[in-house]
This record gives structure tokens, sequence and C-alpha cells, in this order.
């Protein structure tokens, strides 16, 4: 059995590395610098071109612009580019993957042999359509495919992709391998908005393989702290990361729709970009679902991107409904199109209590949005 910790069973060789640098950058180059020679077209050839047909104005949105980026060359080629970075990142990364996998997953059984926390599966549940028929990111086989129970494939080869990006950014220098840096910001977003909050019960809807969930836990460590999500290999995957890293947390296969929890069970529920790999009828029902399991005084808060359209050029939006319609990011533009205090109002948060604004990240931002539950922090209900 393996003696290693997960973290340092994943290490990719120096021929690996080497490939996944060289993806990393090409992703880099072509949703960077290529995106932004796709811009200048746009403002230098295309534009001009639409408005001397349509009475002097520009394209209204990325509906009417769609057809003039789709004649060009250049925005052919960068779809081709794109398309060819996904398919060589899930290459590169499941090769790694496929080579580790058996001790990931030996340590992993030894990891989780005597638990401190616990998880929980569902093999009757129904994965809601349409997410089950979408393979998201277009990762092979998608989230939730498993040859056997304690199959881990689906959740490492997405862990994978997660270090190649690390990397590609320059951060695994510095970090060691699965660090929650998203999370740690989420939670500084959490202690900078709401001070006073002091949970003793945190729930992250669609916590994927755990890692940022971990940083819940660093951040509260007297508090409960719960992961959900519909995949039961992330889940798995969730546990055995906690476990490995002596941290007692609880996982659970679930719909966000509909949690199993107690009316009033947590005093904190997160997400981080769950919301644009759902849909439309599905997102207030979480909303909904949320609400019911925050105890008075709870918050309900979602970091997700930044797309809205008022905020993107046009550009932008025609680039992001391609990779909506090729590239799978299913619901990106549908979410940015969402008028999500609306939905927050409709799920039963009263207006003074919503949140939907931004918070800088880097050179960008990320979109933080929510809700408090009325009444007194700290008065929870009946567990």
């Amino acid at each position: 059995m393996p003696s290693q910790s997960l973290r340092e069973i994943y290490r990719p060789t120096h021929d690996e590395a080497s490939r996944h640098r060289f993806v990393g950058a090409l992703k880099s180059f072509v949703n960077g610098a290529m995106e932004g020679q796709l811009a200048d077209h746009y403002e230098s050839v295309l534009k001009p071109a639409f408005a001397a047909a349509h009475a002097g104005r520009a394209p209204a949105n990325r509906a009417e612009a769609r057809p003039l980026f789709e004649s060009a060359p250049l925005y052919q080629l960068w779809g081709s580019m794109v398309y060819a970075s996904q398919d060589f990142m899930w290459q590169t990364v499941g090769a790694t993957c496929r080579r580790i996998q058996a001790d990931f997953e030996a340590r992993a059984r030894q990891a989780t042999a005597n638990p401190r926390g616990s998880l929980t599966l569902d093999p009757s549940l129904v994965i809601p359509k349409p997410i089950a028929d979408v393979p998201i990111h277009r990762q092979p086989g998608g989230y939730f495919g498993a040859s056997r129970e304690d199959d881990l494939h689906a959740a490492l080869i997405y862990f994978g992709t997660i270090e190649l990006y690390r990397a590609a950014k320059g951060l695994t220098a510095s970090a060691p391998v699965g660090e929650p840096g998203i999370g740690r910001y989420i939670v500084s977003v959490l202690r900078k908005r709401y001070p006073e909050l002091a949970p003793r019960r945190i729930l992250d809807l669609g916590c994927g393989p755990g890692l940022e969930t971990v940083a819940l836990k660093e951040a509260f460590p007297d508090a409960e702290v719960h992961g959900l999500d519909l995949s039961a290999p992330f889940v798995r995957f969730a546990h055995a990361w906690a476990e490995d890293r002596g941290l007692a947390m609880h996982f659970r296969q679930a719909d966000a729709q509909r949690t199993g929890y107690p009316d009033g069970h947590f005093d904190l529920v997160v997400s981080h970009i769950l919301f644009h790999e759902t849909w439309h009828d599905v997102a207030p029902r979480i909303f909904a679902e949320a609400r019911r399991i925050l105890a008075p005084g709870g918050v309900f808060l979602n970091a997700d991107v930044p797309y809205q359209p008022s905020r993107m050029p046009i550009p932008k939006q025609v680039t992001n409904d391609w990779q909506v319609r090729n590239n799978g990011e299913p619901f990106w533009t549908g979410f940015a199109d969402t008028d999500v205090p609306a939905a927050l109002r409709g799920a039963g948060f009263a207006p003074e209590e919503v949140v939907a604004d931004y918070e800088p990240l880097g050179a960008g931002h990320y979109y933080f949005f929510g809700g408090r539950r009325a009444g007194a922090a700290g008065q929870r209900a009946a567990a």
C-alpha cells in the first residue's frame, strides 16, 4: 500500500509536466492574446462593415455580431485552436492520471479506512437532465462515469486540469498540490461582507472534488463542514482528500435542489462556479432550497463567472457564446443573462438582504451573489 499522501502521489513526470506546460501556454494564448486579436479585428473591420450596412450603428448584441465573426478566418482559426487545446488538455492530464490512478485509489482506501468524517452516497439518485446528458468541459466520460465502486478517475482527471491551470499561472511553484486558493478567496470575501458571522454548520454546494471545501474548514475549524455534489466519484474523492489531510468533514451525493438536510440546518451555504453549470429552471429551485436549509440569520453566498452582458464587450460575448455551443460550457451565457437578484427574491430572500455584485480578483473580478435569511443570527432551527 502506498505510504505517500494523495498530494504527493499526484506528481507528473518530467515529460508529462512539459506537455502540461505546453497545453497551459497554448490555452493562455488562444484565450488571451488571440482573443485580443479578435477584439481588434472586430473594431477595425467587422464593426465598421456592420455599421456601413445598418445606418451607422454597431451590433446591439452577440446575436447580431455572431454572423460577422463566423465569416472571419481569424475567428475560425481561434475556434479550431480552442477546441484542439481542450482535447490536448484531457489527453495530457489523462495520461498522468491513468499512470497514478491505482496508487491514488489505494491511498484513498487507506485514508478512509477509519474516517474522522463521513461519506453518504445515493445509488438511486437520478442525475437531472440536461446535466446528465451534457459532457461539461467536454470531459471524457463526464463527471459521473465509473467502472467500479471505488473508481476515482472522473474526479482525478478533473483535479488534474485544475493543477494544469495552476501551473500555467505559475501558482504551483509557491503553493502545494491541491491548495484551496479560490476557497480562501471566497472566505476573505465572506469575512469582509459578514464579519460577525461565526457559522456552526457550513455547506459547500456543488463541492466537486472538495479542494476548495477544505478552505472552509481551515477558516472555521470548529464548524461542522459539509460538501454536496451530484457526482459519486467527486464526493468519494473529496472524502478521501479530507481524510488524507486529517480533516473531519462530511460529504454527500445529492441534488442541490433537494439536499435532504433539515430546515434551518446551516449557518452558511456557499458555492463556487456551480450556477454557470446549471439551467434557468434549476437555479431558482436551488436558491429556494438554500433558503430552506439556512438558519435564521444564515448566509447564502456564491462565487461565479462575471460574464453578464452589461460588463462584456461584444467580442467577448461572442467568444463565450461559442464556448457554450461548442466547448462544454452549456450555461455560461444562460447564467450571464439571468436576472439573479430577481431569482433570489423569488426564492424568498428579502430584497434588502440580496447580494449581487463584484469583487476584485487579480486583474479581473468574480461575481458574488446570494442572500441572508431574515432572523437573528445564531438562532438555529432544531436539527
